[in-house]
């Protein structure tokens, strides 16, 4: 009990200097859901590796890690199947023998010596999954380091933590990454980054894939703000801006220009727009939107937030849908229509 209780004050003051605000959302009570995470420090087992170890530990692993690890020595290292123990035994003497395999490993391991603030924002997090989904079930969670390939895959039975993808945004590796790695993705590979992104990949992928034939921006922003809004109420405690991604800049920027942005979209005929190479400045990730605002100051994503706001509106409408019903919505029309969304 008394180590739940300081988990849960790590967390809450973790909450706090990273500039969440607790309370600020109706929250249900998921005190009774049977979820505790753990996560698995695969990371902390490379340590162990030495050249006259290799085949044995690669037996440990196939063994003890299963599908992740085929996956991690497959698709996230790319050198080979973990089955072929002769000829991956040769490559992984190579890679433990490099320097930045070194300052990597040194690296992760001095900002996570443990995960206590993380498994704490997870469990939160699945037990409100849990509380809204009952018939899911929980992965294993796995953290691991891939030479920056990676930051949140999902595989048969888990989820994995690229942690080299979460060491802090002044971290010395990025920017020699920023060829591949832009500054403005870099700077949320945080540690307060993990819980969100984590649980942002498992609704995409997991939980609400989407629809293939989604291809108008409102059927776009829809399922974007479907997804916001579940993350939304599952991570009640985590800001908005930390959710979708943004600086606090380009919250307040977002938020001030609501309507103007709903007004773009209406007077560019965007809504019913089909061409992907249009719409898809309005949903990826981005420095800014280069139409709108002025010196590059606005927010990115914007058909993301502004879909965000539509279901947050017809939620607010419909109090009595459950987002298992919200989930099951097909028509985008008809969401806008119910939604009463005006910019506002």
């Amino acid at each position: 009990m008394m180590l739940e209780i300081h988990t849960r004050q790590i967390y809450c003051f973790f909450l706090i200097i990273s500039l969440f605000s607790c309370g600020r959302r109706e929250r249900v009570d998921v005190s009774h859901i049977d979820v505790d995470i753990t996560v698995e420090r695969f990371d902390k087992a490379l340590d162990s590796l030495t050249p006259a170890n290799i085949l044995l530990k690669n037996r440990e692993w196939l063994q003890h890690y299963g599908f992740f690890y085929a996956d991690y020595m497959q698709y996230m290292l790319e050198v080979g199947n973990p089955l072929d123990s002769v000829y991956i035994a040769d490559i992984l003497k190579e890679v433990i023998a490099t320097p930045d395999f070194a300052a990597l490993k040194a690296s992760i391991y001095e900002t996570y010596p443990d995960m206590d603030v993380q498994e704490a924002g997870l469990t939160d997090a699945f037990r409100h999954l849990k509380y809204y989904f009952p018939a899911i079930d929980i992965p294993r969670f796995i953290a691991f380091f891939s030479g920056f390939a990676v930051q949140t895959p999902i595989g048969a039975d888990y989820i994995g933590i690229g942690l080299d993808m979460f060491l802090g945004a002044d971290s010395k590796f990025y920017p020699a990454l920023r060829s591949s790695i832009p500054q403005y993705l870099s700077r949320r590979f945080t540690p307060e980054n993990i819980v969100p992104r984590v649980v942002e990949s498992y609704v995409r992928e997991e939980l609400y894939p989407q629809d293939a034939l989604d291809v108008s921006l409102l059927q776009h922003m829809v399922y974007q703000g479907k997804v916001m809004y579940v993350m939304e109420r599952t991570m009640p405690n985590i800001a908005d801006s930390l959710l979708i991604g943004y600086t606090t800049a380009q919250w307040d920027w977002a938020n001030h220009f609501e309507r103007d942005i709903w007004a773009w979209f209406l007077q560019e005929n965007l809504l019913y727009e089909a061409d992907y190479n249009r719409i898809q400045k309005y949903l990826g990730e981005a420095p800014f939107t280069p139409e709108l605002g002025e010196q590059n100051e606005s927010a990115p994503k914007l058909g993301v937030f502004i879909g965000w706001k539509m279901v947050r509106a017809y939620m607010e409408r419909n109090p009595e849908v459950t987002l298992t019903e919200l989930l099951g919505m097909n028509d985008a029309q008809q969401l806008l229509e119910e939604s009463r969304y005006r910019g506002r």
